[in-house]
């Protein structure tokens, strides 16, 4: 690595524009995740449980749409480099409708059949009873979500990332004072446990979409088409699109399918082991948010590159983002291992729940430099490249092929502790990475996805 290697300041302005809104975004969330997760700690394990599993079922959808709007941003990416405003609207278009169609079959699935999602990740059936009642309203929310998700990604993949992080740190802030105050019954509001949980988050993402909405059509910017332009894409367009999208969407299908049964596994350990799971997520997340907000723009820039022909520059971004990025890595997994036992004192859990979650941050903040490589690798690089066959069985051949059976080989075969269960899950990781870096250095997920539509 010469110097100038380290002086490109137009690269490195560029990841920061993009990263920053979006690491904070993310941090927000994360935040205001770990506090919801407190809150509902002091009502009981029990309650930590019933909502980390009936969230799963939200995390499938949630991943789904990451997923169509992940396979959009590569075409919005690569059309914004372009300088094609109109077919970035047709890509939006059908975004919207089959985000829109997925969220409306999970929501149907929430609300007349809780029970037996939830039967799917426990047997417990108090778990089971309180997971429904927080399904069923927070269900209502997921179409909502579908519509922020594709202008939210739209915005960052076109360098917009600061209007998703306004909208979303307003909706953020009414989710947290409404979960607690619907959660206890404070300034005069019913007293509703984890259903209020549950309503407070829908309020606010209905203030979130509407707030979005207002802002994107009021300045008739890039992504204020009208339903003419968004919603009479040709055949071919079509076609064309979910050539490359459809990959990405069932990557992430199956993925967040994988991570479900993970959650299955850990909790045919014990109610116990699901909290501590939940929890270490959480904290997890809220150190992972850099990277989701690097891998973001390592996307947008190369995929800009990519769409303006500009292949060469586009290599040189990929070879920069995956050294960035696991050094950074292993910072942060050296930060979590130092802080996370003063993190933890926060939430009120057993010595046990206690125990285990310690000793699962170590093991994630071990995994952590890999595990960061391979989010840019896949999310940012091979994507954004338009290579998302590769991505798919990549990541999907990981996570059944080795994370799966070995969950339910180590919880329910060899009754492992849950900490263990988490480092073999975590082998994974590993497998990705030794059959990614050969692709990386290939260079033959460059392709222009745009060039000829």
């Amino acid at each position: 690595m010469n110097q100038k290697w380290f002086k490109d300041r137009y690269f490195y302005k560029t990841m920061i524009t993009i990263a920053l809104p979006i690491t904070l975004q993310n941090l927000i969330s994360s935040s205001l995740n770990m506090v919801d997760t407190v809150i509902i700690g002091r009502l009981g394990e029990s309650k930590i449980a019933a909502v980390g599993l009936a969230n799963q079922y939200f995390f499938l959808l949630n991943l789904i749409l990451f997923g169509i709007n992940s396979g959009s941003s590569i075409f919005i990416a690569q059309f914004w480099g372009k300088g094609d405003t109109k077919h970035i609207r047709k890509v939006l278009g059908i975004a919207l409708i089959t985000g829109g169609i997925v969220s409306i079959i999970f929501t149907i699935g929430a609300f007349v059949a809780p029970q037996f999602i939830l039967s799917l990740f426990t047997n417990d059936s108090i778990v089971i009873e309180l997971g429904s009642e927080y399904l069923k309203v927070i269900s209502l929310s997921y179409f909502i979500t579908s519509i922020s998700f594709a202008y939210g990604f739209a915005s960052r993949s076109i360098g917009q990332a600061k209007l998703p992080l306004i909208v979303s740190g307003i909706s953020l802030g009414i989710n947290t004072f409404l979960n607690y105050a619907l959660i206890y019954g404070l300034f005069r509001m019913p007293k509703m446990g984890i259903r209020g949980s549950a309503l407070g988050t829908l309020i606010a993402r209905i203030v979130e979409v509407i707030l979005l909405l207002s802002i994107v059509y009021r300045e008739n910017g890039v992504l204020a088409g009208k339903l003419k332009e968004m919603l009479t894409p040709t055949k071919e367009f079509v076609f064309k699109y979910f050539n490359t999208t459809l990959p990405v969407i069932l990557n992430e299908s199956f993925w967040s399918l994988g991570m479900t049964m993970y959650s299955a596994a850990y909790a045919r350990i014990s109610t116990g082991a699901v909290a501590a799971v939940q929890i270490s997520n959480t904290i997890q997340n809220l150190f992972m948010v850099v990277f989701f907000g690097l891998g973001n723009a390592c996307a947008v820039m190369i995929g800009n590159k990519i769409g303006a022909n500009e292949k060469v520059t586009a290599i040189k971004y990929a070879n920069k983002f995956s050294i960035i990025g696991p050094l950074l890595g292993i910072v942060t997994g050296g930060i979590v291992i130092i802080i996370s036992p003063y993190i933890l004192k926060l939430f009120k859990i057993s010595s046990e729940v206690y125990s285990d979650a310690y000793k699962i941050l170590i093991v994630m903040a071990i995994f952590m430099g890999i595990k960061v490589f391979n989010i840019l690798l896949v999310v940012g690089i091979l994507r954004s490249g338009g290579d998302t066959k590769f991505s798919m069985f990549l990541e999907i051949g990981s996570v059944w092929l080795i994370g799966v059976p070995l969950a339910f080989l180590g919880g329910l075969v060899w009754h492992l502790p849950v900490y263990i269960v988490v480092a073999l899950v975590s082998l994974e990781e590993i497998i990705k990475t030794l059959i990614g870096i050969p692709r990386l250095i290939s260079k033959k997920w460059v392709r222009n996805v745009v060039e000829h539509m």
